[in-house]
Parts: C-alpha cells; structure tokens; sequence
C-alpha cells in the first residue's frame, strides 16, 4: 500500500513531493550554513528523506537521498563530488543510513497496510457472518413457525417418499388415525388404506411423479382401530433446490361429521319433499273423507234404526274412520300431523295400547312393562301416541323373529337444566342393526323384513316431530335395539282441557260455509240445515269475502276452510274480521290444530274442526262457538 495519512496522490506527485522535500532540507542547511559551515552536511537531509520515505513511498525517498548527497557536496567544498576519504566514509555512512532507514520505515509502513487490509477482510467477513447469522435465525424462526403451523394444525400433516414411505407424522395426524410418529415413521402409507382402496396410494405416486397434485380428494382411510373415516385429502410434490420431486406431502382433514351433516340435510330434504306430497294427499284426502263420512252420517240419521242400510252406512263411516287413520300416518310422516291436544299420562297410554297388540306377540317373546306411577303429564294426540307405542312394540317383536326374546317397554321422568321431560323406551333382545341399516330405518316403506310394508318407523318420526320430541336408536349386531322417545312435559299448573259438551245440537241464524270442496260444501250445508241453521256457501276465499260483505250483520258464525286457491283462509279471515270483528269463525283444515293456530296467533277465532269429521261433529262444535261467544244464534 503506497498511500498515507495524507491520502494517495499518483505516482508524478509523489515524487515531485520527495522532490519538495529535498529543497525544503537544503534551504534549511543553507540557512544554517553561517552556524555550520562544512559540518553536518546531511544534516536536514536526513530529516526530508525519513518525512518522504513515511509519507511518500521508497522511490520518493531515495530521490530525496540523492538531492541531498548533491546538496551536501555542494556545502561541503562547493564542488558536485567528494574528494576526502573522510568524505566518502560520511557519504557511505549516509546512503547506509538512509537506505536502513527507508527499508524500517517501508516495512512499517507494508505492515501497517498488512494489518489494516487484515482488520478490514476480518470486519468485512465478520459482516459476512452477521449476515449469515441473521439468515440462519431468520431462517430458524421461519422453521420453528413452520413446525409450529404444521403440528398445532387441525389437518393431519404427512411427508413421505416416492415409494410411500412416511417421513414425517404430526400430532393431528395421531389424533386422527391413532398411530403415533414413532409407530409411523419409517413405515408406508398404505397402512391407513381400507381394504378395496389400495389402488389409490399407486395412482396418486404416478400423478405426482408427473408434477401433479390432487386437491380436495375425498375418500375413506382406516383408522389403528380398525374405524372406518371420511377424509379430504389435498396431496403435493414436494421439491428441492434443483426443483426435482423428493417427495410427497399429505394433508388428510377428518371430514366425518360433514358428510354426516350432508347426510342429515339429504335425509331432512327427502323427508321435507315427501312430507310435500304426503300433506298435499292427505289434504285433498280428507275432503274427500270429510263428504263420504259427513254425508254417511247424515243418510244413517234420516234412517230408522232397524232399516237395514244403517249397517252399511255404518261400514262406510268405520271405513271412513280407518281411512282417515292412514291420512294421519301420511300428515304423521310429513310432520303435520292432525294433533288433537289432550293431558296424557304415557304409562297409561302403554297400559292401554298393550291389550290391543298382546294377541300380536307370538308365545317366543315375552313382553315387560316397566311403567312409572306419576308420571308428568304430556300434551299429545292420544290416538298418535298409541299409534308410535304399537310401532315400536310390533318393529321390536319382529325384530326378534322366531328366536326366543324379549321386548322390555319403559317410560320414566327426568328434568335436565331446561325442561322436565317424559321418557319412552323399548328394548329388544333381537338381531341388533348395523350403521348402514340405522340410518335408514326413518325412511319411509324401508324394511330388513321379507313382509316389511308401510309406513312404520317414518310414522313415528313424523308423530314425534309433531309432538315437540326426539328419538334416539341404540342397537349393534346381535346385542337388539332400543329406541327411546323423550317428550317435554306439561307444567304442574296448566289446565286440562274442558270436555265438550253433548246434548241437542238444534241452532237457528244463518251460517257462511267457505271451503273450494263441493262435497264438504254440500254436507255442511245438509248437516247444519238439519240442525235449523240457514246456511249460505261461498265457494273460495274471495267469494266467501265479498258474500259475507254484502250483508254481514245477517251471519251468526262463519265456517272458514284453512287451505283454499285464489284466496286462502288466512286471508279471508282478516278481510272479514277488518268487517265485522266480532263475529265468530271456526277454522277447519285437515292439518294440526297446532299447525293450524300458530298461523293464525294474532287472529281471534271460534275455535277449530280437524278434517275428516261428520255431521254430528260439526254441529256440536258450531254450537259450542256459538254458545262461548254468547249466541245461540242470530236471524
């Protein structure tokens, strides 16, 4: 290094710079030659050529050595040369002094420059190194976060190689398939392959050696248990510097309760969709009903006891009744059940249903009642409720077969934090359902019995659904089956019901009958004219609106149908009331008394006629509104 303190001036300025300084040092010994004389001659030479050899370089300085020796010979005799030994001796002690003295100083000087060029390469690579520090523990924390990410991941996280060899297993992955990582690690990946399934591991390694991934690739694995799960699987090459595949990372996600979930949602769609088309039969159904039954009942009243049509007048109306029974399993399924509400005390409604199914049970199964006393009382439809008891008891006697067995019926109390609920249960010690059978048997004409027909099980859903309960099946192969129904219970303070009232039926004023049926129309009409009522018919909702317009303090009471096109009842009821609020109206619709009020919570009515019903029926209730509101009718 030729620099200095003074910078590093080009090789022209350094020398002109010795130069300089060899003038400066005769000018001194001239200024001093008066003092000196021919003594010394080197005297300030020596001091131009230390300042050029420390400051200037080695050439610089020996130019500054030879100024001088011409400088001095020229104060020593005025002549260029020496002429003295004691000359020459001076001169040689000179040159060997300089050239000492700008060897020490150059050598100085290269190491200083040695050692500065060393701090700065040791500064320089200690840059290097807190850079290369700071990569690592950027790079480290990225590590950590990503072990991190990986392990507390809910997804199972999995690497293998391109033989399925698994590398590495985190914790989710042991949560969702049972294994551990040091059961895991080293092993392959077919292990968690059910049976039937195997194909797939190669397929996916194939695609992969070809640079491609599979995303959101739903299937079935195996658990160390032997458990059977659904997983979306989302598999990616994985790739090194080089970008060549090394290997196969693996994201497994427990997507078992979402197809459960959808599993539920196609069922309560299905279910919905029938229950459509079960309430929309049921309904026309029932009018129809409502004139075979009402007109029978008016054709047996008009008959002397002993005539012998009664008999089969009273076939039609028995026939009637047992129709109207299927309608209620169909609006049962459809979870719009005709609910009638009566106080109920479930261990008697077993107590009373069982006689009826006794002669059903073969003499291979034996029937137990393990019936609690007290019970809590329910609001429920008492014919309903008998119907999900007979189902229940016949599906566990069949499940039994010709085995010997028993059927166990139990009902209980309990009081969770909401509620005090009443439990129904029946127990059979026959073949047990496996997974795929249970989640069938709600499905409608469903059966794992050779005569398996009907409506059974779905019934009893819909009569559960309609009632505010659930059900719950416990069973496995060869260990039977227990359903328990649990039902909310009534307030120790609420009412029982006021027993209608029988006696004459005879009324007088007139009556608007609105229903879109002509045959409900016309029994209606011929039921309540016998009884003395005037009776006026509107075909729809907008007729039955603009009659009643038309004179409305002349009607006593209005029967109003729920379900009717161009208009419906809803709407035909606020029109009326907007009328004349005080008159009353008595709902009539072939769906739920409950179904049927909630729509109409805001709307004062008279009371409510569950379809099919006969001419007696009809009276009595019209009377009954008639009689609560003060009238017994009106001209």
């Amino acid at each position: 290094m030729n620099g200095s303190k003074l910078g590093s001036p080009s090789a022209l300025g350094r020398y002109a710079a010795g130069l300089a300084c060899a003038v400066a040092a005769l000018a001194l010994r001239a200024a001093l030659q008066p003092a000196l004389g021919a003594r010394y001659p080197f005297a300030s030479t020596y001091i131009a050529v230390f300042v050029s050899a420390r400051f200037f370089g080695v050439g610089p300085a020996i130019l500054t050595a030879v100024a001088g020796v011409f400088g001095a010979s020229y104060y020593r005799d005025h002549h260029l040369l020496f002429h003295t030994a004691d000359d020459w001796i001076g001169l040689a002690f000179y040159a060997a002094f300089c050239c000492l003295a700008i060897w020490l100083i150059e050598r100085q000087r290269r190491e200083h420059a040695a050692a500065e060029e060393s701090a700065r390469l040791a500064d320089q690579r200690l840059a290097e190194l807190r850079v290369e520090v700071a990569q690592r523990q950027r790079e480290e924390r990225f590590s950590a976060q990503l072990r991190a990410i990986v392990e507390s991941s809910e997804d199972a996280i999995v690497s293998k190689n391109l033989d399925g060899v698994i590398q590495s297993w985190n914790v989710a992955a042991e949560r969702l398939f049972g294994y551990t990582a040091e059961e895991m690690m080293g092993k392959s990946i077919t292990l968690l392959l059910p049976p039937g399934r195997e194909h797939e591991e190669s397929d996916i390694i194939e695609r992969i050696r070809h640079g491609g991934r599979v995303s959101h690739f739903e299937t079935v694995r195996k658990r160390k248990d032997g458990a059977l799960i659904d997983v979306s699987l989302t598999i990616s090459p994985i790739r090194d510097a080089s970008n060549r595949i090394t290997g196969v990372s693996h994201i497994a996600r427990d997507i078992t309760e979402q197809k459960q979930f959808e599993e539920q949602m196609r069922q309560r769609q299905k279910m919905e969709s029938l229950g459509v088309l079960a309430g929309g039969l049921a309904h026309d159904f029932n009018n129809l009903l409502t004139g075979i039954m009402g007109n029978a009942s008016l054709a047996g009243a008009d008959l002397d006891s002993q005539n012998p049509a009664q008999q089969r007048l009273g076939e039609i109306v028995r026939a009637g009744e047992r129709a109207a029974s299927l309608v209620r399993q169909m609006l049962a399924y459809a979870g719009k059940g005709m609910y009638v509400g009566e106080r109920l005390d479930l261990s008697q409604q077993v107590r009373d249903v069982v006689p009826l199914i006794r002669p059903s049970i073969p003499g291979n199964v034996e029937l137990e009642l393990r019936l609690a006393d007290r019970l809590p009382i329910v609001e429920g439809d008492a014919s309903q409720i008998q119907q999900l008891i007979t189902n229940l008891a016949i599906n566990a006697v069949e499940a039994i077969g010709q085995a010997r067995g028993k059927v166990t019926i139990t009902t209980a109390a309990r009081e969770p934090e909401t509620e005090q609920q009443v439990l129904l249960e029946v127990r059979d010690t026959g073949a047990g359902m496996d997974e795929a059978t249970q989640r069938r048997i709600f499905d409608p004409f469903f059966s794992t019995k050779f005569t398996g027909r009907g409506l059974g099980l779905a019934a009893v859903m819909g009569i559960i659904r309609t009632h505010r309960g659930t059900i719950s099946v416990e069973s496995a192969p060869g260990d039977g089956s227990a359903f328990t129904v649990v039902m909310p219970a009534l307030a120790a303070s609420a009412c029982p019901a006021e027993p209608e009232r029988s006696g004459d039926l005879r009324g007088y004023g007139t009556v608007l009958v609105v229903d879109d049926e002509e045959l409900v129309r016309n029994m209606a009409r011929f039921a309540l004219e016998r009884c003395g009522y005037n009776v006026v018919i509107a075909r729809d909702g907008r007729d039955g609106v603009e009659v009643f317009r038309e004179r409305p303090e002349d009607f006593a009471a209005v029967l109003l149908d729920l379900t009717m096109p161009v208009m419906s009842g809803e709407d035909a009821l606020r029109h009326i009331q907007e009328v004349r609020p005080d008159v009353p109206v008595l709902l009539t619709s072939g769906y739920s008394e409950g179904e049927a009020m909630q729509r109409f919570r805001d709307r004062k009515l008279a009371g409510f006629l569950q379809k099919p019903y006969t001419a007696t029926i009809l009276a009595r209730r019209l009377k009954k509104a008639l009689r609560e509101h003060g009238k017994v009718g009106r001209t």
